[in-house]
Formats: C-alpha cells, structure tokens, sequence
C-alpha cells in the first residue's frame, strides 16, 4: 500500500473552497495515468482515460477532495482568531486541538480552546456544558501582531500526523483522502497491469461535497455519465456503547457497497453487478446503509439526464475527528473491486 502517498494527501490542508494544495498534489501524481486532466470553475479536478470502444460507457469516479475545517470570520484586537465551520463538527472533538490556520503567506500553528474559565475555577455546572463549534477560538502566540498576518477568509485545519497501528491507519482527512489515494491507485493499476477498458473512465476529484455535494453537480452536468461511483467512507460504529443495528459496516469486512443514505439510493441492478464481481474475484465487500448524511453519488446520480449510481466506501471509525481510523484490508478490497469493475467494462 502506497501510504507515503496517502499520508501527503491526509496531511496537506484543503477545507471546502479552498482545495488548490490538494489539488496540485492529486495533479501532480496523475500525470501519466490519465489522458486528459483538467480543472473546472468549481475547482475540482477532472481526469480521464479513453476507452477502446468506438462508443464508450461513462463511467465517473467521485472523490471529494475537501476535508472538514474552518474559515476565519474575526480576529480580534488582541490576536484571538475566531472560525466559521465548514463542514459538520461535533463539539466535544474540538476542546484543545492543534490546528493549522493557512494564509497566502505562510501557515501558522495554533492552538484551538473554548471560550470560558479554565476547569481550577469552573462551577461544577459549567463543565457539564458543550459549547457550539462557534464558541472556540484560537490563539497562534503572537498576540495583537496577529492581525497582520491572519485575515478574514483564511482557512483552519486540524493539525494531526498520520500514524500505523499494525493493519490500521489513523489520520485526519481519511474523510474523504482515502477516496483521493483510491481514485489515482485504480488509474495507477489499469496502467501498470495493463487492463484495457472499452469505457470512458474519468475519476474526478470534487470540491465541496462537505457543504453540499456541490463540485459533483458540475461535474456531472459537464461528464454526464451513465454510470456514478461515489467514492467516499462511511461510518464503522462497531465500537462500544452502540448498538449492532447501528454500527453501519465494520472494520475488517470489506468494503461497503453503499446502498442508501440522507441523499440517494443506489441502482439495483449495479448493487448486484458489483456484488457478483465481488464474488468471482473474492473480494470481501459488505452492504451498507447510513440513517442520514450524503455523498457525491448523489449529484451523480440527479444531474441531468441522470446515471445510474451506487457508492463505493470504506468503513472509518471515529469520522470527522482527527483520529479517523480505516483498516488496511478494506482499502485494498476497494482497490481491487474498483479496477476489477472498470477492467470488465
């Protein structure tokens, strides 16, 4: 597993609307894997390789590059920068994080902390309260001088390394990066193992989906394919204190054939496709539906004449924090399916 490859992508900083870093690192590394590559006015970055049919299918891989973070909306006279989520955050995952505030001009490390007393001179009641993600501010050291070098509309990420732990990887941004690496490894596989394909297959790498699924929808009024795959994790909830029913996928298992959620319902006829390649290549997957939420396959799925769409996910523990953890064996059965899928079209 190529992970000095996902750990660049993990690491590198891209908050909604503000993708470019991963973007010229994805574009970098799909130089050679891909015929065309090209980026649209939403910033997602569109690559594709032809197929050999003389009237080949569409097929579009959707992977959003954006991770969850935040843009400055104040800084304050005395240099206490105040944030604006981008992307859903649970409160009690932000009490004091490392975080990266990134400007045009340089980076800068902070720390990030909620508004209030320190717990020595809390009230009892007062610790039993969960701020909004609004209620935090952070402070990078430099006091009033804050305000020269931080503006308005900088972004803030968290600022967390990847590390192993044996058959697990834990990283920020596995949310949606895993999707990212899977994207470039399918093109990078069809090119070195030399899998013809008679489709059109254009991997795009979209901007937005955090807010909205919103670089999908360009994309897909642009590519109209027949066939979208969002590519994207889900939730592995098989973890203490919830119940079996709602665990979603479980780590280890395979990967998810992603069936429904908040945003689309996946094509019937393409579940079972995939589930009978799954099988001749034995390749582990499990089938996967999630209460609420969304993902790329939606926009897929509705733009314009329509496609006829599923997702493609890896179960990840812990998502949206900066401890997301994904098993190693998922990943790779997401790989293979993948390019097992587009090698037979």
């Amino acid at each position: 597993m190529n992970i000095d490859l996902l750990r660049r992508l993990c690491e590198t900083p891209g908050v909604p609307g503000h993708e470019h870093r991963v973007r010229a690192l994805i574009e970098q590394e799909a130089q050679g894997l891909f015929d065309e590559i090209e980026t649209d006015a939403m910033g997602s970055l569109i690559c594709t390789r032809k197929g050999e049919g003389a009237d080949p299918e569409r097929i579009l891989l959707a992977c959003h590059m954006d991770e969850i973070g935040f843009l400055v909306s104040h800084v304050s006279e005395k240099g206490f920068i105040h944030v604006s989520p981008v992307g859903g955050f649970d409160p009690r995952n932000l009490f004091s994080r490392r975080v990266l505030v990134c400007t045009d001009r340089g980076d800068h490390e902070g720390v990030m902390m909620a508004e209030g007393k320190p717990v020595h001179i809390q009230a009892p009641e007062d610790r039993k309260k969960v701020p909004e993600p609004t209620d935090f501010f952070i402070d990078i050291g430099m006091g009033a001088a804050t305000r020269e070098h931080v503006r308005v509309g900088d972004f803030v990420v968290m600022d967390e390394p990847l590390v192993e732990m044996g058959e697990r990887i834990v990283s920020k941004a596995l949310d949606n990066r895993i999707a990212c690496w899977l994207g470039l490894e399918v093109a990078r596989r069809l090119r070195d193992e030399k899998r013809g394909h008679r489709c059109q297959l254009t991997v795009a790498f979209t901007s937005q989906e955090e807010v909205g699924l919103r670089g999908a929808k360009t994309v897909a009024y642009r590519m109209r394919p027949h066939v979208g795959i969002g590519v994207d994790v889900t939730l592995a909830c098989d973890t203490p204190g919830v119940p079996d029913r709602d665990r979603t996928t479980e780590l280890g298992k395979g990967a998810g054939l992603h069936l429904k959620d908040g945003s689309f319902i996946a094509d019937r006829e393409l579940t079972l496709e995939f589930e009978r390649i799954a099988q001749e290549e034995s390749i582990p997957v499990q089938r996967t539906i999630l209460g609420g939420g969304g993902m790329d396959g939606a926009s897929l799925q509705q733009a314009a004449t329509g496609a006829r769409a599923i997702g493609i996910v890896v179960g990840t523990r812990y998502i949206h924090t900066v401890a997301e953890m994904i098993d190693r064996t998922d990943v790779q059965a997401a790989l293979d399916l993948l390019t097992a899928y587009v090698a037979r079209h």
